[in-house]
């Protein structure tokens, strides 16, 4: 067990869910901001006043489990002890962000020695789309191409030119996309876009992309960008045969591999690189959400060679307002060296197998369970109305269960028919065996109820 998370947390409710704080601050909200906000956060109705570890107390004195951790911001748990305290001494001492501080040297240092081969040049920005639209950029600084080529299912930021690698719906009506975007089938291998079977398939949808590429590619391809493992589209674990020939694809067209990193880097999949399960050298790769502890932080690595590149390295080409600021650097030297000396690799691995048997479990239990799968503490589930033809729960089918997970005190997250498990890394078992309990209950229900099969 991890000193930095408190052991064997439990779920305590006093009221109704959402409770009338909760509901009164939502309603206040709700008067001012604009629509758009996280979908799982306006489905829970739930409003935070303080959280520790792997749980959260609502304004209303109800404490929930957290398995959704943030979309994977919160990595080390809410209120780690290690950043909190790192970033009040820094707070207290300068935030200014453009000139050096000894945070951001330490921070270069730390991540130069955990870095994915070769890739000791860093640059420092605060969301993740920022740090995704610069590595487009310096792609198409080094290469002197334009065409980028990403994945469906994938999801890389908001920003235009992220928008545009989107392999999603997210970007229905907002066109025209920058242009030179392709994109090509992903390694989703329970719902194979191609309707067949890993291994026997010889990985058939790289062929179709490379099939893709020869007829719309106008021979400019700067990079391929991809997620080692897929978050948005429901924590989505590629075959690890996968991403090798998504790099020999990007070699044929002499193009960059840019690995997203931000949902699977720093320990999430029991690795502290998700790209480690295949064993390949990005060139480019994107960091964020875990990289900071809960604090704003991104960046991106890469080579001597690539770092270079004009115009991304000239003079301001590759800065940012807040890139670099001593606070998220403070933020960021504590996040890596509590995940190195509380050895929370090496517990997200741990964990993460024990709850994926638990949850394998349900594919038996349940009809409307298709599929579990994980790595480490990112896991994911398909719920299905017909296990032989895969058809998909429908979106308020599994709305309704996400929202009864709330009301029992379970925070977890749902998109469409998938479910996303990614707890704090520094969870302990007891902890994670509280939220599966929860789950259980749900299922039990939505079982006995039969709603499912609406």
């Amino acid at each position: 067990m991890t000193p930095s998370h408190p052991a064997d947390q439990h779920i305590h409710l006093r009221t109704e869910v959402p409770g009338p704080k909760s509901k009164q601050l939502r309603a206040r909200e709700d008067a001012h901001f604009a629509p758009g906000l996280q979908a799982y956060a306006t489905m829970a109705g739930v409003v935070v006043d303080h959280a520790r570890g792997s749980a959260i107390t609502d304004v209303d004195g109800n404490t929930f489990l957290d398995f959704i951790g943030g979309i994977g911001v919160n990595a080390l748990g809410h209120a780690h002890p290690r950043v909190v305290n790192a970033i009040q001494e820094q707070v207290a001492r300068v935030s200014v962000g453009s000139l050096t501080s000894r945070a951001r040297v330490e921070l270069g240092e730390l991540v130069a020695r955990r870095t994915p081969s070769g890739l000791h040049r860093l640059q420092l920005y605060s969301s993740g789309a920022e740090a995704v639209e610069s590595a487009l950029r310096l792609a198409k600084s080094h290469t002197k191409k334009h065409e980028l080529v990403s994945f469906s299912g994938g999801f890389h930021g908001k920003t235009m030119g992220a928008l545009s690698l989107m392999g999603s719906s997210f970007k229905r009506q907002l066109g025209p996309m920058v242009p030179g975007s392709h994109i090509v089938p992903y390694a989703d291998c329970y719902r194979c876009p191609l309707s067949l079977q890993h291994p026997s398939c010889g990985l058939a949808c790289v062929e179709q992309g490379r099939k893709q590429l020869a007829v719309s590619s106008t021979g400019s391809v700067a990079a391929f960008i991809v997620e080692p493992m897929q978050g948005t589209a429901g924590n989505v674990v590629p075959p690890e045969d996968f991403l090798p020939a998504v790099l020999e694809l990007a070699r044929e067209h002499d193009a960059l591999l840019i690995a997203d990193e931000m949902i699977t880097g720093f320990g999430r999949t029991g690795r502290f690189w998700g790209v480690e399960h295949s064993g390949v050298a990005p060139d480019i790769v994107t960091v964020g959400k875990a990289f900071g502890g809960g604090f704003p932080l991104s960046g991106i690595l890469t080579s001597d060679a690539i770092s270079i590149a004009k115009p991304w390295s000239v003079p301001s080409g590759s800065s940012s307002s807040y890139g670099g600021n001593p606070l998220g650097a403070a933020a960021g030297v504590a996040a890596i060296t509590a995940i190195e000396e509380e050895r929370l690799v090496e517990n997200s691995r741990m964990v993460g197998e024990h709850m994926l048997r638990e949850l394998s479990e349900f594919v038996e239990r349940y009809p409307f369970v298709g599929q579990v799968r994980g790595r480490g503490l990112f896991l994911g589930m398909d719920l299905v109305r017909d296990k032989r033809t895969k058809e998909p729960l429908a979106r308020a089918t599994t709305t309704r269960m996400f929202q009864e997970c709330v009301r029992r005190g379970l925070l977890s997250m749902v998109y469409a028919s998938r479910f996303r498990i990614q707890p704090a890394i520094n969870i302990d078992t007891k902890t994670a065996d509280n939220g599966i309990a929860v789950l259980r209950e749900v299922f039990d229900w939505t079982l006995d109820k039969g709603f499912w099969r609406d």
